[in-house]
């Protein structure tokens, strides 16, 4: 049996059980449930802090996980990502009081307050800067206030948090992050179970990008159209019973749909419909 770990709460957790659910594995109907146990699909969870599971996952304990590609980094866990999940994005930067330093490289000898010491420790490291770091837990943007480290290493969303504090963000981005499937460094690459649960998932992904589309449009016109709807592979084609006219079905991506719709009206083409994908094999 497959042993996940996923996490129990925070800004992973709802993601990442909808998107388990979308690839037809069964969830935890009570926040309170720590295991899970989905017996026709061979795979156990286990719902654990999202800062651990990195741990667990690298120790051997569980097969994969879901978590933050920051989480893991910061971990130090044996652990490696195998799967971007396109959720909870994230960018990773410092910020100081205006003045104080222009980038990194201006951090020697100054202290660093952070959720997330592995990390900035090591990006330190990398940058050749002798800092302190400080390890704190919440809203790190105080500890400048209170004295407590010049500057802070923090997620990013949209800097309104930091600006309101009185701090500019500095320097190039210490890491772009976003829920990640990560497994244990030097683990079995062809575990048929593992691929499997990759492939149900990067099904999802391709569903949630994708729409299928359906038109007619007269023949003489259908190379044209299929130039604005070329699909995966290639558009599926079916004569109509009104000679002349030709079915069109292909996979579009969702964020151009209306555009291409508007397209192929212009074209010709009519009974244009689109329909939601909600599972794919590639």
């Amino acid at each position: 049996m497959l042993r996940i770990a996923v996490p129990n709460k925070g800004s992973l957790s709802e993601p990442a059980s909808a998107m388990l659910h979308e690839a037809g594995y069964k969830q935890r109907k009570d926040r309170r449930e720590l295991v899970l146990v989905d017996g026709e699909n061979e795979v156990e969870f286990f719902f654990l802090r999202p800062r651990d599971i990195a741990v667990y996952v690298g120790s051997g304990k569980l097969d994969i996980g879901i978590t933050g590609r920051d989480l893991l980094l910061d971990s130090g866990a044996a652990a490696e990502e195998i799967l971007q999940l396109g959720f909870a994005a994230s960018t990773f930067r410092y910020a100081t009081r205006p003045g104080t330093a222009g980038g990194v490289g201006d951090f020697g000898g100054m202290t660093i307050a952070t959720s997330f010491p592995g990390l900035v420790a090591k990006h330190l490291a990398d940058n050749g800067v002798d800092a302190s770091v400080v390890r704190l837990d919440g809203a790190v943007e105080t500890a400048i206030q209170l004295g407590v480290a010049e500057i802070i290493a923090d997620v990013v969303e949209t800097g309104t948090t930091l600006r309101n504090a009185g701090l500019d963000i500095i320097g190039e981005p210490i890491l772009e992050s976003e829920a990640v499937v990560i497994r244990r460094t030097g683990a079995p690459a062809d575990d048929p179970k593992v691929r499997q649960f990759l492939r149900r998932m990067q099904g999802v992904l391709v569903a949630r990008r994708y729409v299928m589309m359906d038109y007619d449009i007269r023949a003489e016109r259908v190379e044209r159209a299929v130039a604005l709807t070329p699909g995966l592979e290639s558009p599926t084609i079916s004569p109509l019973h009104h000679e002349g006219w030709v079915a069109v079905r292909s996979m579009v991506p969702a964020r151009d749909a209306q555009r291409i719709m508007d397209d192929l009206y212009d074209l010709g083409a009519r009974a244009i419909l689109t329909t939601g994908i909600h599972a794919c094999r590639l």
